[in-house]
């Protein structure tokens, strides 16, 4: 074939891109079209990061402007089904501005730096990206005895009501429900993800008071709560608080492997970090060293370090309109940059703070050189695990691996999955259905290893664990993480239950990023099968399947699926597709990992011991007399 036969295609391709090809949308249909750009990923409300929270996010953000600025010191939340409603006691939106204020883009007082000049939002288009993406959004504004009220439907106003006088405070009403067509009809709002972006809010802004249908959430030691509350163990000593003009840290260490930081500028959790987190990072190990005169490795420094930054700055520059990472260089336009400035204050008042507190100094000091010894044992028995595998020519033959990961230049890459199933009768009709670009699967050979109580070096000196670990990449942390999504797909039974319980108590120990970062996730399969001659459905309770069984009616038959090596290749295939069921495993309402590692996975804990006498129950047969 030469290269002439493709010329007609070219032409025709070529004929087809005309002046009808260009299109210009409004501000609205481009929401709508690409809502991607504007709130990340849509989802169904199962991960805290999904769309509908950012609309969340981003109403309450204007009410935290509000609150910087000296006006309102309580936001009420109210959430009914999926409807939210967000209001706030603030100055209250100019009547005459309303309509355009949360449907015009690139509308807002916030490019005057004198009006907000620490403000979230600087670019006037997270409200109207609400409203766009709204089946119905009111907003109502409350000033000076007067009130207006405007309603939307899918970002288009329906009415706008005349000015009317009111005896209610100032400030702003929000009131919107997500649009089913866009997010799905399985979308809900999960109340433990907005209880946290509410505990967030008020750590970051003590003296609000956040109200979630009545719930209240208020913090008096800001960061130092905010640590107190998601530590996962003891931490080894007190936590260190330290406040500046427009900064604040609070950080301690504690047993578990890895770094974890929660960083905000201007009350905006960035969960990507950014220039400011880079800069205490740099800053903490620089100060450490110097007070100890010793070049301790940055790993050891920072090993098992939980800390909290925040800042604020003039004009935040942002990588996306979510706003999850800084890009900003400086605090404010010709100002200190942001390297400078965290690293003056962290330097400064870290040793201070080292100097006066020997204790914490001497503590510290050991926890580093305990890492440092663990880290040189680890390096010594890495390299053995890895020529161990070289000799044996062991190649990952527990992995039946996919063609895209996480990280690739596709966009497909997003959507990378492992599965981790036990046994080959479930990989067989896991691997047989799979999508081969994007789903991978890995076999346990049975049931894993209890790692609680063992250090990281179980990692290579079980081959099973070992083989896992270079799957996912994940030795030198997230960054290298091969899958979006891990799934432990387990049978529904007991066996099934405890290799969960072992699976996530073994990445709860050693790698827990991945779970505090939303990527590990439990397959949710059919327990039955109840079919007629017309039709089969699925069910995935007991409650479903007596609805099954109404609706099919007589002539239908059940079948209990005890594994899944009893479910066909053909009828996996719709339980891994588009309509795959998952479960996120986080640490919401966990008040201590290690105490609730300790309670189930312990060597026959005497606490676990009376849970089970004490709540023993005894089924007897029921004979009929």
């Amino acid at each position: 074939m030469v290269a002439d036969d493709f010329q007609p295609e070219r032409i025709s391709m070529a004929s087809n891109y005309t002046e009808a090809s260009i299109k210009t949308l409004s501000s609205l249909e481009h929401i709508r079209l690409r809502p991607g750009m504007y709130i990340g990923r849509l989802g169904t409300g199962a991960h805290a990061e999904d769309g509908i929270y950012v609309l969340l996010k981003e109403t309450i953000d204007n009410s935290i402007d509000e609150f910087a600025m000296g006006a309102g010191k309580k936001i009420e939340v109210g959430l009914a089904g999926r409807t939210l409603r967000v209001r706030d006691y603030g100055r209250g939106i100019p009547l005459g501005k309303l309509v355009d204020c949360v449907s015009v883009i690139n509308t807002g007082a916030k490019y005057d730096s004198e009006t907000f000049q620490k403000s979230v939002g600087l670019n006037g288009v997270g409200q109207k990206a609400v409203n766009a993406l709204a089946v119905e959004y009111r907003a109502q504004a409350f000033r000076d005895g007067q009130t207006k009220l405007v309603e939307f439907a899918q970002g288009k106003l329906k009415k706008e009501h005349k000015p009317a006088k009111t005896e209610e405070r100032n400030g702003t009403l929000i009131e919107f429900t997500p649009d089913e067509a866009l997010f799905g009809r399985d979308f809900r709002f999960r109340a433990e993800f907005i209880e946290d972006m509410l505990w967030k809010y008020a750590f970051l802004n003590r003296g609000l008071t956040l109200t979630l249908n009545g719930q209240s959430f208020k913090s008096e030691h800001g960061l130092k709560d905010l640590l107190t509350k998601e530590l996962s163990g003891e931490p080894l000593y007190p936590i260190v608080h330290l406040e500046g003009e427009d900064i604040e840290v609070a950080f301690t260490h504690g047993a578990h492997y890895g770094e974890e930081y929660f960083a905000f500028v201007n009350g905006q959790h960035t969960t990507m970090g950014g220039t400011h987190l880079n800069a205490f990072r740099e800053a903490f190990v620089e100060t450490v060293r110097n007070f100890f005169k010793k070049d301790y490795d940055a790993a050891d420094i920072r090993q098992s370090i939980d800390a909290a930054v925040a800042v604020r700055v003039m004009e935040p520059v942002f990588e996306s309109q979510t706003k999850t990472k800084l890009g900003s260089t400086e605090v404010a336009p010709g100002g200190p940059t942001l390297r400078e400035f965290v690293g003056k204050f962290v330097q400064q008042s870290l040793d201070v703070y080292l100097h006066k507190n020997k204790e914490f100094a001497d503590v510290l000091r050991q926890k580093i050189e305990s890492s440092e010894l663990e880290r040189k044992e680890l390096a010594g028995i890495r390299g053995l695990a890895r020529d161990r595998a070289k000799k044996a020519s062991l190649h990952n033959k527990k992995l039946r691996d996919c063609r895209l990961h996480l990280g690739d230049k596709n966009p497909r890459g997003e959507e990378s999955t492992l599965f981790i199933v036990e046994g080959d009768s479930a990989a067989g009709s896991l691997t047989a259905t799979r999508d081969v670009q994007t789903q991978a699967v890995f076999a346990l050979k049975g049931k894993p290893l209890n790692t609680y109580g063992l250090t990281k070096k179980v990692i290579y000196e079980n081959e099973e664990f070992h083989l896992l670990q270079s799957a996912l990449n994940l030795e030198d942390g997230l960054d290298g993480l091969r899958y979006n999504r891990v799934v432990i797909a387990t049978d529904a039974d007991v066996d099934g239950m405890h290799i969960r319980l072992l699976l996530i108590s073994f990445f709860l120990q050693f790698f827990p990023d991945l779970i505090r970062h939303g990527h590990l996730f439990i397959l949710d399969t059919p327990l039955f099968r109840v079919r007629n001659k017309r039709e089969t459905r699925y069910c995935y309770s007991e409650e479903e399947k007596q609805a099954a069984t109404v609706a099919l009616g007589v002539g239908h038959e059940i079948t209990r699926f005890k594994g899944l090596g009893e479910i066909s290749a053909g009828e996996f295939k719709g339980f891994i597709g588009e309509n795959i069921r998952l479960d996120p495993v986080n640490l919401h309402h966990l008040c201590s990992s290690d105490e609730l590692l300790s309670f189930f996975m312990g060597k026959n804990t005497p606490e676990r011991q009376d849970f089970i006498i004490d709540n023993l129950r005894v089924e007897q047969d029921l004979v009929e007399a």
